[in-house]
């Protein structure tokens, strides 16, 4: 009988020692999530963000005032420069492969709608007369390279590639007594740079901001009037520069 009432209080005594035991005993803290990212995995997602381009047309004077007067009747040229700016939404698809060295390749498309547009005014000095000269830009695909540094669930990356900007110009308003309306379309090839910093923050979840440089150079674009049934060329210079945050989801990676 002794020796189970011995017992008894033995283990009532384990018992009641566990918790304060457990209290003297460290703590193993849980491994950051930050350890446990690798940003070797595909992803897609999707992007907002504000654009602002610079459009120089030259010459929309001379395509108006030479097609209703005849080849030739204007001297000098004449460049007009709307700025469009507006807002930008699309989604991207890319994949990165992570070495030991923290060091990050990958290769992303992206795609966006925008609603880049402005438009200038500029006068017709054989007239009387003025042009309204209106030019948007209606989407930015591009498909470019990434390279990174990744420390922990941060990325910072710089990437470049090549883009495609589509546009759109129109010449609209009345010369001496005749209204015109032209328009004209346009696909432009060219590249672009750009970096951002890519932050992961959950296993499968990353935001990030970037800043992005879109170069198409010159190119000749194709102005037809269908009230009049009159066409020609003005040049186009342009460049955009977009600022946008992003949101991914990351999928067979190497944490799956």
């Amino acid at each position: 009988m002794r020796k189970h009432l011995f017992a008894a209080a033995a283990g009532l005594a384990v018992i009641m020692a566990g918790p304060a035991v457990a209290a003297d005993m460290p703590l193993q803290a849980a491994a950051p999530f930050a350890a446990r990212f690798n940003w070797t995995s595909c992803y897609l997602g999707g992007h907002l963000g504000g654009g602002f381009a610079r459009k120089d047309l030259t010459d929309p004077v001379q395509l108006v005032q030479d097609s209703l007067l005849g080849a030739g009747s204007t001297n000098g040229v004449t460049t007009v420069s709307p700025s469009p700016s507006g807002v930008l939404i699309g989604g991207q698809i890319g994949c990165d492969y992570q070495f030991a060295s923290s060091w990050v390749v990958g290769i992303e498309g992206a795609v966006s709608g925008s609603t880049m547009k402005n438009t200038r005014t500029v006068g017709l000095p054989l007239g009387p007369g003025t042009a309204l000269v209106k030019a948007s830009t209606d989407f930015l695909p591009s498909v470019t390279a990434r390279l990174g540094y990744a420390v922990d669930n941060v990325l910072l990356y710089a990437k470049g590639g090549v883009a495609l900007a589509g546009d759109r110009f129109d010449v609209t308003g009345s010369f001496a007594g005749t209204p015109f309306a032209f328009e004209g379309l346009d696909n432009r090839l060219g590249w672009t740079v750009g970096g951002g910093v890519d932050w992961a923050f959950s296993r499968h979840w990353s935001a990030n901001i970037e800043y992005d440089y879109y170069g198409f150079g010159h190119g000749g674009v194709l102005m037809s009037d269908p009230i009049n049934a009159f066409a020609g060329i003005v040049d186009v210079k342009q460049s955009v520069q977009v600022v946008k945050v992003g949101l991914n989801f990351h999928i067979w990676g190497a944490g799956w």
